[in-house]
């Protein structure tokens, strides 16, 4: 009978328990533990805290009497190996609750010990109310501090997954929450610019964040039991301090024996699971593994790679050989509502290896838009640039994100190309994701990087530009660019851009950007086919403004946070409050006159229903918005800015964004870097197209949700968008009854451009319109006149094509080219549709 020894019972010890037993019915399995739990979900210990685990047996995943009772392994929990004699093949075991030694002998010993907190060697650092999170003992201790004690705020020292994941947890407990991280981002295994999409929201969750910023001793305090003081002479009182600054090995008692380590501390083990001496293994936290993408040493304290090892070792010790294939470090985590995710190489550890890669980003709805709660997922891909083999990927959104990292972290383990992404075939229903998967279009952008069809730059090279020789292209619509945009830049729609092109520089190359890089590409296709010199801001203005704006928001005299409106929360757009002029604090005595629901509608839907109802409502009255679309928490701050409104409260509830507006007085709308603008716009709108009648629209309404002046001139083909469904009786001629046979009557009888297979395309279009809660052309078209724009039909048009002006639709005037000279004179753009 064959005796084996695992020193440490949860996650690595417990599993090649387990695994030993089923391979080996007749050997002696015993378990040393610590502790005096074995199998608990330590990755569980934080969501009890927060109560989102309420029940504190749900993390024991098995108890010694289980695993004695189901699996025959014996269990010694209170119980410590202080010594290994490698010749002897025996361990010295500790009782921790008789104060008694004695030694057990093994034929095979497997060291499953973990690792423990990083505590750094500062003053204060044991002071009572400073925690650190490992096991059951140390979440008991937290959760009792905070359950019998009236705790107001707590700081949490690192930003990493257990950080974060306790931040979440204690906002959740009502606790305020600050976060000091010493490097410029949370999360150091995501890039830069995909840790600023969490920044965003964390600021936006009420945590205050401090980055860049290290910790340096802590004492007791006046007001609150502990002060801190930080490396940047800040100092801060608080009821409670967490450290959660990453783990250390529990190695000493393998270099006790003499068992080989690496250059910090971990164990060194083979394929196997073997250290140097044969006869012993090691596993989970405590030791290092090959890093498959870099090739280099490393070591990744996650609980899937410490149970996949115990399985290796548990084959190997038991006569199976299976290597073990290294760590990829795949990894997952909840903040607040969003998931932030990875898996392979990040760009820090390309370059530091000195491997050659390139990156993109995506951005996409985890399923289609049109089924009700789509939310976006942004994707970042690391890449060969010459093979296109697949080195790493960082995935970070609401939903859908577990399902997207573990379809890259497989293609990565299979050691698949982007070109091979192309084509995977994923599951696709409505409510579960899209023909055109997340994964399959990030693979899209990264092939077309290497096949040649677009060029791209990162957020970080647009500073570097020059001006002389090189320009930015903004080229989303107008109520986009109201805002925010990057400085400098030049803009054209990408509808107007066919018809605008003389208007950019072929001296010059041209960097070009939407709101995720979609349009942009587009763009780039028209100009590089123009002769043009192009390149796309990968993951376009969603990502730049972002990654530049402020990250940390303790710097400022106020927490920026959801209540507090400044500039610097949107580049380019002016503040909400004037020094001359303060906002009016709401508080539950101010009545809540309308209520508003926008639920299930997207840009600019939301905006324009807010436009609409706060024109008709008097000064002072409070406005309630619930709506749905994410963009609307940012884009509902810039638009009070614009409009003089003032935005009393914003908040997030079960995916819902509520806001509070409180009407005010109009003030101009502020202008671009040339200054202050004419509120005005002028639409030409030429096209009968059911699609260039919709964009003309969209465009118009947006521009009169943003409180501007818009007048639209309607002119031959455009015409038949102004008539009337049923047939009215006129005097007409034979030719000017033909065209009216001919010739749609009204929006309803438009098709389009392109895709119309015979009216099929058009009706498939207006049902998916119906279905993403687009508005149709007729309600777009009542929209318009409800906001005040002004239709104009002309004259010389009617008189060419035999319209009679009874045949148009209820107020629309009748102009010549003079009108609509005049009314560009008071514009600030002039569109032609």
């Amino acid at each position: 009978m064959k005796n084996y020894v695992i020193v440490g019972g949860v996650a690595g010890g417990a599993t090649a328990a387990a695994r030993l037993r089923r391979r080996d019915e007749d050997a002696h399995i015993v378990i040393i533990e610590r502790g005096p739990h074995v199998s608990f979900a330590n990755c569980g210990l934080p969501y009890h805290i927060g109560e989102v685990i309420t029940e504190r047996d749900d993390l024991f995943v098995s108890t010694p009497k289980d695993l004695h009772d189901k699996l025959n392994i014996d269990v010694r929990t209170r119980q410590e190996v202080v010594a290994i004699d490698r010749q002897a093949k025996e361990v010295e075991i500790r009782d921790l609750k008789e104060e008694r030694l004695y030694t057990l002998s093994y034929d095979k010993l497997l060291l499953s010990p973990g690792a423990r907190p990083f505590v750094p060697p500062i003053p204060g650092v044991d002071a009572g109310g400073v925690f650190t999170l490992r096991n059951v003992a140390d979440m008991d201790r937290i959760k009792r501090r905070i359950d019998a004690e009236e705790i107001g705020d707590a700081i949490i020292v690192g930003g990493g997954f257990i950080g974060l994941e306790m931040a979440d947890n204690l906002a959740q407990r009502g606790l305020q929450v600050t976060v000091v991280e010493m490097l410029d981002q949370v999360m150091s295994s995501l890039d830069y610019e995909m840790a600023t999409i969490l920044h965003r929201h964390l600021r936006e969750q009420g945590i205050r964040l401090e980055l860049g910023d290290a910790l340096v001793a802590i004492e007791a305090g006046t007001e609150k039991q502990l002060k801190v003081f930080l490396a940047s002479s800040r100092t801060m009182e608080t009821d409670l301090v967490i450290l959660a600054l990453g783990v250390r090995p529990e190695s000493g008692l393998a270099e006790d024996a003499g068992l080989d380590l690496g250059k910090k501390g971990h164990i060194v083990v083979n394929e196997f699971m073997q250290t140097s001496d044969r006869d012993i293994y090691a596993v989970g936290d405590a030791v290092q593994v090959t890093d498959p993408v870099t090739g280099t040493v490393t070591a990744v304290p996650l609980a899937g790679p410490a149970n996949r090892q115990a399985r290796i070792a548990a084959n190997h010790i038991t006569g199976l050989t299976e290597s073990y294939r290294g760590t990829m470090g795949t990894c997952i985590a909840k903040v607040f509502e969003l998931t932030a995710s990875c898996t392979g190489a990040n760009s820090h550890k390309l370059e530091q290896n000195g491997i050659d890669f390139v990156s993109s980003i995506t951005r996409s709805q985890n399923h289609v838009s049109y089924y009700p709660g789509a939310r976006p997922q942004t994707i970042k891909l690391l890449y060969s640039p010459h093979s296109g083999e697949l080195l790493g990927a960082q995935v970070v959104g609401h939903e859908g994100v577990d399902r997207t990292i573990d379809v890259l972290a497989t293609a990565l383990t299979a050691e698949m190309t982007v070109f091979d992404l192309e084509h995977l075939e994923l599951a696709y229903a409505p409510p579960y994701g899209a023909a055109k998967d997340p994964v399959n279009i990030a693979g899209y952008v990264a092939s077309n990087r290497l096949r040649g069809d677009t060029d791209l730059i990162q957020w970080h090279e647009i500073e570097d530009l020059d001006p002389e020789t090189q320009g930015v292209l903004d080229v989303r619509t107008d109520v986009e660019r109201s805002l925010g945009y990057i400085p400098g830049s030049a803009h054209i729609p990408q509808t107007e851009l066919r018809e605008r092109l003389d208007e950019l520089s072929r001296d010059k190359e041209w960097i070009v950007y939407c709101a995720v890089g979609q349009r942009a590409y587009v763009v780039e296709r028209i100009l590089k086919q123009n002769g043009y010199r192009v390149k796309n801001l990968t993951g376009g203005w969603e990502i730049y403004s972002i990654a530049t704006e402020e990250q940390s928001n303790l710097n400022t005299e106020h927490e920026r946070d959801v209540e507090e409106m400044t500039s610097e929360d949107t580049v380019m757009i002016p503040a909400l409050a004037r020094e001359d002029q303060k906002a009016p604090v709401f508080s539950t005595a101010n009545a809540i006159d309308l209520e508003l629901d926008t639920c299930g509608l997207q840009c600019p839907g939301p905006i324009m229903k807010v436009y609409n109802e706060m024109r008709e409502m008097e000064r002072g009255q409070v406005l309630r918005v619930r709506a749905t679309d994410p963009g609307f928490r940012r884009d509902v701050r810039a638009w009070c800015e614009q409009t003089g409104n003032t935005l009393l409260d914003l908040e997030k509830n079960n995916g819902h964004t509520i806001a509070l507006l409180q009407k005010g007085e109009a003030v101009p709308l502020q202008g671009t870097e040339s200054g202050t603008l004419p509120k005005g716009k002028t639409v030409v709108v030429f096209s009968a197209d059911l699609d260039r009648a919709l964009a003309a629209f969209v465009i118009a309404n947006g521009a009169a949700a943003m409180g501007q002046k818009v007048t639209m001139f309607f002119t031959f083909w455009g015409l038949n968008v102004l008539r009337r469904k049923e047939r009215i009786p006129t005097q007409k001629n034979i030719v000017e009854k033909m065209f009216g046979w001919m010739l749609p009557k009204g929006p309803d009888a438009l098709k389009l451009s392109r895709l119309n297979m015979g009216g099929l395309g058009t009706e498939m279009m207006k049902r998916v319109m119906k279905a993403k809660n687009v508005d149709s052309l007729s309600q777009l078209l009542a929209a318009a006149q409800e906001n005040g724009i002004k239709l104009v039909a002309c004259q010389m048009s009617m008189d060419m094509m035999g319209i009679k002006e009874e045949e148009l639709i209820d107020d629309v005037e009748v102009g010549g080219v003079a009108t609509y000279i005049g009314e560009t004179d008071k514009s600030n753009a002039s569109l032609f549709i």
